[in-house]
């Protein structure tokens, strides 16, 4: 990220026209061998620049910068004060001395230098370690609207959204432990850390004290589901699709907990519905391929599976499509097609993690 403000600051080098002669020459030279990436010899051209000449910000502003090439983190600190004291309305001084401070652990003290550079990315970063995490979230989702799949920004903004929500999960558990939302996120925790008897009653308690509470028997549907206790998990799914019909998530978790049961009907009612609500997910078209093969539509089933491969190319639910549609191509007689399918099957396990596939014919 650093990186990417040197390049743009490289613009800005020419030494101002008010200089002494002699100062200028030694920015010349500086922004010469600087260019050259010969950061040490920079170094002291700027440094006899800036004591030929102590009131040019340029020369102290190219020194913290040429510092920073190095890694000289605290060496650019000094320098760069003294560039906003020359001049207070630089963006590049403000912007190469909010960076330096807060690589420098200084976060508190580099924020308000970001925000006159306008450096949201950066500033976000820093507001993390100052526990300003609400401002954090906000000014690394706008740097990363600017700079999608910049992996340093999804790094920071999926911890900062990580610590925001342990924030406000400890100020629920702290202002109201035994309401049904503590339970809850408790329960969600256990959820995480795989302890499925612990999240099974703290879901109950949830429940018991609202019997309605949005999400709540979805997720403990996910808990039987985890345990392969599907009548159970019906149960829970078909209460969400009772409470919130239009929840497509609800639906499509009904719809596999039934397939699991063989409901194949039913389950492909479900899958339909989920599909409608919310189209072309993945997940979805390929379990409604699946409901509809084993409800003995394989004209749908192909449609569905084209479809899934239409959207999503590589991965296991890929994977499985092929080797669904070639069951269906082989007992229709369509040798050449099954054959093919069946080889992008294989080319797709060979990229993805082994998986035991069902039986083509039974689309189990």
């Amino acid at each position: 990220m650093i990186a990417t403000v040197f390049i743009l600051l490289f613009a800005w080098q020419s030494p101002a026209s008010s200089a002494s002669p002699d100062a200028m020459e030694h920015m010349r030279i500086g922004i010469a061998a600087e260019q050259q990436q010969k950061f040490d010899l920079a170094i002291v051209e700027f440094k006899k620049a800036a004591e030929l000449d102590p009131t040019l910000p340029d020369a102290f502003i190219s020194l913290g910068q040429a510092n920073m090439e190095l890694g000289n983190y605290g060496s650019a600190i000094a320098p760069l004060k003294r560039a906003v004291e020359l001049k207070g309305d630089s963006v590049p001084a403000h912007q190469l001395l909010g960076y330096s401070l807060l690589a420098q652990g200084y976060a508190a003290e580099a924020i308000p230098h970001l925000q006159r550079a306008g450096d949201t990315a950066a500033m976000g970063i820093a507001q993390i370690q100052t526990g300003q995490l609400m401002e954090a979230v906000s000014n690394l989702q706008n740097a990363l609207a600017a700079h999608p799949n910049d992996t340093d920004l999804l790094y920071y903004l999926g911890r900062a959204s990580g610590l925001l929500s342990k924030q406000m999960i400890d100020t629920l558990l702290n202002a109201a432990p035994d309401s049904a939302r503590a339970h809850q996120a408790m329960a969600e925790n256990y959820f995480v850390l795989r302890r499925m008897p612990d999240a099974e009653g703290e879901f109950q308690q949830a429940l018991k004290l609202r019997p309605h509470l949005p999400e709540a028997h979805l997720e403990l549907g996910e808990v039987y589901a985890g345990a392969f206790q599907w009548p159970k998990a019906e149960q829970e799914f078909r209460e969400q699709t009772r409470l919130q019909p239009g929840n497509a998530e609800a639906a499509f978790r009904l719809g596999t907990a039934l397939l699991e049961q063989g409901k194949a009907h039913e389950a492909r009612l479900e899958l339909i519905r989920a599909d409608k609500l919310q189209s072309d997910m993945p997940e979805t078209l390929y379990s409604l391929g699946k409901a509809d093969s084993l409800d003995g539509d394989v004209d749908a089933a192909e449609k569905a599976w084209t479809k899934l491969l239409s959207i999503e190319k590589v991965g296991s639910l890929a994977a499985q499509a092929h080797f669904g549609l070639a069951g269906i191509y082989r007992k229709q007689g369509k040798t050449e097609a099954a054959q093919s399918e069946m080889r992008e099957f294989q080319r797709l396990q060979g990229a993805s993690p082994p998986q035991t596939p069902a039986n083509p014919d039974a689309q189990r």
